[in-house]
């Protein structure tokens, strides 16, 4: 049994093949060899994946979140470690029985809210138009192939 991998960047030789070449081996009525006549929608997939466009997107992506989700990580590590190390300090009253300990716990909330947004945000700006371009052209390569 055969299964594509579009995400599989570059097939070992000699799998899922017959020939010993790399791809996949199909024979004419004299049993030559002969070459494939169109792509595969793995082909098309691993294509868009090789893109320009489709790294950009990617790019984007990472250049956004790996800033975002270390920030986050290291806040709120604070958080746990100043909760943990420094009690006085959280237990320190900032308007009546409201302390620093829940006044840095409400903030962990708010960052959460305010990162949804900031991605939401970034993605509708920087990374959907030039997804949806990519799918849009993904789909008319593969159209009229049977998958």
């Amino acid at each position: 049994m055969r299964l594509d991998d579009p995400w599989d960047d570059v097939p070992a030789p000699g799998r899922y093949d017959q020939d010993g070449t790399g791809g996949a081996a199909t024979h004419d009525a004299s049993g030559a060899a002969a070459p494939d006549p169109a792509p595969s929608a793995a082909d098309i997939y691993l294509e868009v994946h090789r893109s320009a466009a489709f790294r950009e997107v990617r790019r984007r992506y990472r250049r956004f979140v790996a800033p975002a989700a270390l920030a986050f990580l290291l806040w709120y590590l604070a958080y746990v470690v100043a909760a943990t190390t420094a009690p006085e300090l959280m237990a320190r009253p900032v308007a009546g029985a409201v302390n620093v300990a829940m006044v840095a716990g409400l903030g962990q909330f708010l960052t959460t809210f305010l990162l949804t947004w900031a991605y939401a945000r970034h993605a509708r700006l920087r990374r959907d138009r030039a997804a949806l371009d990519l799918r849009w052209d993904t789909q008319e390569m593969t159209r009229g192939l049977g998958r």
